[in-house]
């Protein structure tokens, strides 16, 4: 078990202002969110994003770099007292959407929009670095501020691993932390779980290849529109009856296409799709099963496979000691009622997985739902139409500095 004396550490007598003093810094956190959010950009490569962030932590006491492959942002804040490292991220980049929202500060980049809330994310890391350094003397430890490019599919995490982010103290972070915005959870609640929180990611790609003909003489084609169509149906079946109940295994087919008009049997058909765990074993297990009934269900219909797996995340697991450390000092800093284990893991995935793969940590997710929404109505994220409510962004300011976890004696 990781004891608390291995995190930098704050007096215990600062903890309850923490609250207060990410109030007070609300005005600044939302300006920055608002241009972040107005300025979106995609991928690896954000650079008026990098700009903004540089801006925004001019003046206080930290040693900045920028990533070599990416637009990252690492920053160091070294205590005054002697201790180890901890690591926080924030996620910078945006979606390929066209916003509708209708917030007043809506993108101005036609097609592009902050609909997962990275932009609140960084925003709160940022206004996190500016607490933390008005306790720089009171600090026991260094604090690294990772604000990361390219979660988005990008494995951006992964760049900024490879260029030293858990190092960059000078000494390998001993934790790490990550909060995530969600409008469809109560605002200003904190929930995470131990273990698993978030699935892996693999996508694929299929192309299922027969033979063309005409419309009026199927008998002298192989028609691979009704072997596609039947490996959809069969692949729901395969997650019911291939699966225990309790394996939480999602295959999603997101994407078809075939043929071109309506008297001409293609020769191929294409579909694609999303498949996400929540173990190694059943990973692997979904691959091959996937492959397996689609090959089966082609040649049955004299009809070939093409199959391309993209790997994507792993499994987002949390240490059982630092998830429950995010809830004893959510609890402590913004009172029981805001402090929520989460049930159940959900099937999103995220690049923070590479982090704690290495590091033990915990993610956590941030109610921001708007005070006039139905949770069961609101906009998720990656919907175009999605609102965060601000004022939680002061919750995630406040339970992300690291401290010790005031219930425990591990």
């Amino acid at each position: 078990m990781t004891g608390p004396e291995q995190l930098p550490s704050l007096p215990d007598l600062v903890l309850p202002r923490l609250a207060e003093e990410a109030k007070a810094l609300q005005p600044d956190t939302v300006a920055l969110r608002r241009r972040l959010h107005r300025e979106p950009e995609i991928g690896l490569h954000l650079p008026r994003t990098q700009e903004l962030i540089l801006e925004a932590l001019e003046g206080l006491p930290l040693e900045v770099t920028t990533g070599r492959s990416s637009t990252s942002v690492t920053a160091v804040l070294r205590g005054a007292k002697p201790g180890p490292a901890v690591l926080l991220r924030g996620d910078m980049d945006a979606l390929p959407l066209t916003e509708e929202s209708g917030e007043e500060f809506a993108s101005d980049n036609e097609g592009v929009m902050h609909a997962c809330g990275h932009d609140t994310h960084v925003a709160m890391l940022v206004s996190a670095a500016r607490l933390l350094s008005r306790h720089v003397d009171d600090l026991a430890g260094s604090v690294v501020f990772m604000f990361q490019p390219g979660e988005e599919g990008q494995h951006g995490a992964r760049h900024m691993i490879h260029e030293g982010v858990l190092d960059a103290a000078g000494e390998r972070v001993t934790n790490a932390f990550g909060v995530h915005i969600f409008p469809t959870l109560p605002s200003g609640q904190v929930y995470t779980r131990p273990g698993p929180l978030m699935a892996s990611v693999d996508d694929f790609h299929l192309r299922v290849v027969g033979k063309g003909g005409h419309g009026s003489a199927p008998e002298g084609a192989r028609d691979p529109i009704p072997a596609a169509a039947e490996m959809v149906g069969a692949l729901n079946t395969m997650r019911a009856r291939r699966f225990a109940a309790t394996e939480p295994v999602v295959v999603s087919v997101t994407h078809i296409e075939a043929g071109t008009t309506t008297n001409i049997i293609p020769e191929t058909a294409f579909l694609e799709g999303t498949m996400r765990t929540l173990s190694d074993a059943a990973r692997s297990k979904v691959r091959a099963e996937l492959e397996s009934v689609c090959e089966g269900i082609a040649a049955a219909h004299g009809c070939r496979i093409h199959l391309d797996l993209t790997p994507g995340y792993p499994t987002t697991v949390n240490d059982p000691a630092e998830a429950a450390r995010v809830l004893d000092l959510a609890a402590t800093v913004l009172g029981q009622d805001n402090a929520m284990l989460l049930p159940e893991p959900i099937m999103g995935g995220e690049d923070f997985s590479y982090v704690l793969q290495r590091v033990p940590g915990a993610f956590a997710l941030l109610g921001a739902c708007p005070p006039d929404v139905d949770e069961a109505d609101a906009p998720g994220n990656h919907s175009n139409r999605v609102v965060h409510h601000e004022d939680a962004m002061s919750s995630g300011v406040a339970s992300t500095p690291p401290t010790p976890s005031p219930c425990s004696a591990e």
